[in-house]
Formats: structure tokens, sequence, C-alpha cells
């Protein structure tokens, strides 16, 4: 049995969610999310799974690929920015199975990644998401 017989977010909304969770979060993380390229991808490549040990596609719903910024320096060069990537199919299924609001997944998935690019623990991350206006 479906839970959501509405048709699925398309790429660009589920974009400006994560976009919009990002503005939601308190200065200081926000300010130094700038150079974070935000992407949504149908399902992760075979790369993405296996660089966090992940076999089925099913399985990953974002993605944070970059250097953490407690791992920069002044003197990198020729780095890519930090991408945070979100995988619809896997979101959607998700979406569908558990009947959580889309956009509260979204913004739950893309604090979780951009906790990532801070270098933080999961603890650190749920708290920050708990300091995030919805």
């Amino acid at each position: 049995m479906r839970r959501h017989l509405l048709p699925p977010p398309e790429a660009s909304e589920m974009e400006r969610l994560a976009r919009a969770a990002i503005e939601s979060m308190p200065d200081h993380f926000r300010d130094l999310l700038g150079d974070v390229v935000v992407r949504v991808e149908e399902f992760a490549t075979r790369e993405q799974l296996d660089s966090v040990g992940i076999a089925s596609h099913w399985d990953l719903t974002g993605l944070y690929e970059g250097r953490p910024i407690d791992m920069q320096s002044q003197w990198d060069s020729g780095d890519l920015p930090p991408v945070i990537t979100l995988f619809r199919q896997p979101l959607v299924r998700e979406w569908r199975e558990t009947g959580v609001d889309f956009g509260a997944l979204v913004h739950h998935v893309t604090v979780h990644e951009a906790g990532h690019h801070f270098g933080l623990s999961d603890e650190d991350m749920h708290a920050l998401e708990d300091s995030v206006d919805d």
C-alpha cells in the first residue's frame, strides 16, 4: 500500500528544499557552507557507494564529498569545491515508506551531510539539526 498518491518532488524542488535547510542554519554554520555545492542525482554511482561501504543504491540518501573544514588549509589549491549530493529515488522511496514529510526528510539529510563538512560526529549533527529552524 502506498502512503503518498502525490507525484514525487522533482530534482529542482529537492534542491530548493536543501538550500532552504542550509539557509535556516545558524549564521556561523551557514557562512562556512558558502562554497559547498548542492546537487540532486537520481542514484549514487558505484564509486560513491563504495566510498562509504554501501552495496545498494537504494540505501544512500545523501553524501558529502570534500575535505572537512578542520582538515583544510589556506595553502590548499586545485581542490574541487565540496559537494552535498542528495539522491532523489532513495529519498522518494523513504518518503513513501515512512510517511515522513518530504521537506523534513530533505532537511534532515542536508543538515546531516553539512555536518560532515564541519567534521562533526553523529551526536554533534543531531544537536545541530535540533538547533535549526524548520
